[in-house]
């Protein structure tokens, strides 16, 4: 397997109100008829979220009759501006390992498409670039290689209170045409086509099972849009997990599902394989403005953050004993700064290129953290690498381990194991200096830790097995 492969698999009180539905932009467009032939029904688009953020991965196309799966090839239908890679049957408008007789034809197309991407931000799909930790702005360096500089205070970065969004959600909508026969079971042959069959209707792994709702904070007078995954065999007689989510910068702003559509961060933990594993819910709110910049002085919505969190844990069974939280750059950046402000409120964290002032930041040597930073993100690996040096001298054992960013998921899996052998509350793990960006791309070190970080199960699991 390689390396692009594996990043791409890896998939109350203070008045809660449950939002509408709610209209993102990779829903399609709700108007739009379908064009096709006279025994096609419902266009369906199929999306699923990446390391670098949500893309249209396939389109199902129901017929009237269920279909023979082995007389379909990749060349029976055409997807405008998509690669096709796989043409199969199925019983419902889902993807599948393999094909079989059914009245959906899935027409699966290649991920690595430009047109494929449905997060964009200034540097194309997934993320951000530059090298604030904060989030970086489109001036800042995107090289990814050593020196991600720009972006903080004084470069040019976002500041606390800006709603500049940072990134675009792009409808998810796509145009195909049966290019070649398709054959019923009882033998009914469909012949090709001219006609164009349009999506009408949208499908998003893993994104529809979260809810979004409101919160109004009485404390600070904020209100955060936020996404919620309830496991789902809930049962209030039980006691669950929670993990908090907290995007970077470049989603401020965006649709309330915007956390979700990004990268991993949030629905990796939803996902059925963790799910399977670790029954727990998944809080991701949505921020209107960015909460802290590199003066590291937040905005109210940081307390706001932490209130919501009492107030789901209150609404819901949730264990206080078992809260997580995880985050990208600005988002790392709140998980430290909540795990120093409120120590008893997270049993561990989850820092995925952050940092936080050494000066302040001893509380941390109490806690139990896994930390992932690339060696050139010159701000976040200086910063991480200062705050492991402060806790060592409080006396707490850190773990550390270099890792190359381009291993495949076995590979990461030995690393984990390795790593949790040094039987340390905190871990340090650091990608190798030019192993967390292809070759070429502009996308910076910065952005490409975590399309890396939330692929690796190791740590997820890590981090649900500790408490308070």
């Amino acid at each position: 397997m390689d390396r692009r492969t594996f990043i791409a698999g890896s998939a109350a009180a203070g008045g809660v109100a449950m939002l509408g539905s709610v209209a993102y932009g990779a829903t399609a467009d709700q108007n739009e008829t379908d064009s096709g032939n006279e025994n096609t029904g419902e266009i369906t688009a199929i999306t699923k979220v990446f390391g670098d953020g949500q893309k249209l991965v396939a389109v199902a196309v129901e017929y009237d009759s269920d279909i023979d799966d082995s007389a379909l090839s990749t060349t029976t239908f055409a997807v405008t501006g998509r690669t096709v890679t796989k043409v199969y049957a199925n019983r419902k408008a889902a993807l599948a390992d393999r094909g079989r007789d059914g009245r959906f034809v899935i027409v699966e197309l290649s991920p690595d498409d430009e047109a494929a991407a449905l997060w964009v931000t200034q540097q194309g799909s997934g993320g951000s670039g530059g090298g604030s930790s904060a989030s970086p702005s489109p001036t800042s360096s995107a090289s990814g290689g050593s020196g991600d500089t720009g972006g903080g205070v004084g470069a040019g970065g976002p500041k606390v209170g800006d709603s500049t969004p940072g990134g675009t959600i792009v409808a998810a909508k796509a145009t195909l045409t049966q290019k070649g026969t398709v054959t019923t079971t009882r033998g009914t042959r469909y012949p090709a086509s001219d006609a164009t069959l349009t999506t009408s209707s949208v499908v998003n792994l893993i994104v529809d099972d979260f809810k979004q709702f409101t919160y109004d904070d009485p404390d600070t007078g904020q209100t955060l849009r936020y996404n919620l995954f309830v496991p789902k065999n809930y049962d209030p007689r039980k006691r669950y997990p929670l993990v908090l989510f907290m995007h970077d910068a470049s989603v401020v702003n965006v649709a309330t599902e915007g956390p979700l559509v990004q990268g991993l961060g949030a629905v990796c933990w939803a996902s059925d394989a963790d799910q399977a594993r670790h029954e727990s819910f998944v809080l991701a709110p949505e921020y209107g403005s960015v909460v802290v910049d590199d003066t590291y002085v937040p905005s109210t919505l940081f307390d706001a953050t932490a209130n919501l969190v009492e107030a789901v844990t209150k609404k819901y069974s949730i264990d206080p004993k078992r809260r997580y939280t995880t985050g990208q750059s600005m988002g790392a950046m709140m998980s430290l700064g909540l795990n120093i402000k409120y120590p008893d409120l997270f049993a561990a964290a989850y820092i995925v290129a952050g940092q936080w002032p050494s000066d302040v930041a001893a509380p941390l040597a109490d806690k139990k953290l896994w930390i992932v930073v690339s060696q050139d993100d010159d701000k976040a690996y200086s910063g991480e690498t200062a705050i492991t040096q402060v806790i060592t001298a409080e006396g707490t054992k850190v773990g550390t381990a270099v890792w190359d960013g381009q291993s495949t998921a076995a590979q990461f899996a030995a690393d984990v194991r390795t790593l949790e052998k040094q039987k340390a509350p905190v871990n340090f793990a650091s990608f190798q200096t030019g192993t967390t960006v292809e070759s070429g791309s502009s996308t910076s070190a910065h952005m490409g830790t975590w399309r890396i970080a939330y692929t690796i199960p190791g740590i997820r699991d890590w981090i649900m097995r500790q408490s308070m």
